[in-house]
């Protein structure tokens, strides 16, 4: 089934095409890794598949509903964190995700229990109750994932889950996106770490100059390129964008 989808979406501002004629699909229970330089177009995409932005032409569909003609049912079908999320800083933990709750009219049957749940698995517990304003960066990602999770989402939307994090809460948030997926979420992450993409992703595309110039598994991206099977996913990246050569940039510096 899939979950997150664009049809030819394009985004233009002004005479400026950041978007162009992008499509897109991303399965129930895949992890969707969507890369490429600054300016590519990264967060324009997911700003309009989240429904920040509306497209100039095309449709975002999210588990079935058009975000342009149904926004309230797509929005209601998906979670979303960026890189760096807006949380109130007056409210504690806790009740920042019963706030969410109530936001997405979740049930309160369970829900003391379910948010508990949350900031077990996340290691929040102990600072439930303490203000986010005192939160470290790390700390704020990981309520804000929480908070974007409580309501059960059918597709997930994270740029740079892992920026902010230490190695062991890096370690938690992929061992969740991984468990989300098992549970049939589709979540799509943009990082600029190609080792985290390359070991966590079922799928990647490259995008550059607002167009996706790769697709695929990450092995099968290698193997597709002539001359990159057995190298790494980043030399592809770099070559993909355009990245000046090493001998390239010796040469500036001599």
């Amino acid at each position: 089934m899939v979950v997150i989808e664009c049809l030819n979406v394009s985004r233009k501002f002004g005479s400026y095409v950041a978007v162009n004629d992008l499509s897109l699909k991303v399965e129930q229970g895949e992890l969707y890794g969507f890369l490429g330089p600054n300016g590519a177009g990264k967060t324009t995409t997911i700003k309009m598949l989240t429904g920040l932005l509306r497209p100039t032409s095309g449709s975002c569909i999210i588990a079935g509903f058009n975000m342009q003609t149904e926004p309230l049912k797509a929005r209601s079908a998906l979670g979303y964190v960026p890189d760096n999320p807006f949380l109130y800083d007056r409210l504690s933990g806790r009740e920042y995700l019963q706030f969410m709750a109530e936001l997405y009219n979740v049930s309160r049957d369970g829900l003391e229990a379910k948010i508990n749940n949350l900031l077990n698995l996340l290691e929040l517990e102990d600072k439930s109750k303490e203000l986010i304003q005192s939160y470290s960066r790390g700390m704020r990602q990981k309520i804000a994932l929480a908070g974007a999770l409580v309501h059960n989402p059918s597709a997930l939307f994270l740029d740079e889950p892992t920026v902010g994090l230490d190695p062991r809460g890096a370690r938690v948030m992929q061992e969740i996106l991984r468990e989300l997926c098992r549970r049939g979420a589709a979540v799509f992450i943009t990082t600029h770490q190609m080792s985290v993409a390359e070991k966590l992703c079922d799928r990647i595309s490259i995008i550059n100059g607002g167009q996706i110039v790769a697709e695929g598994t990450p092995q099968s991206l290698l193997t597709e390129h002539s001359g990159y099977e057995g190298r790494t996913l980043e030399e592809l990246f770099l070559h993909l964008t355009g990245a000046p050569e090493q001998e390239d940039l010796l040469r500036f510096l001599e």
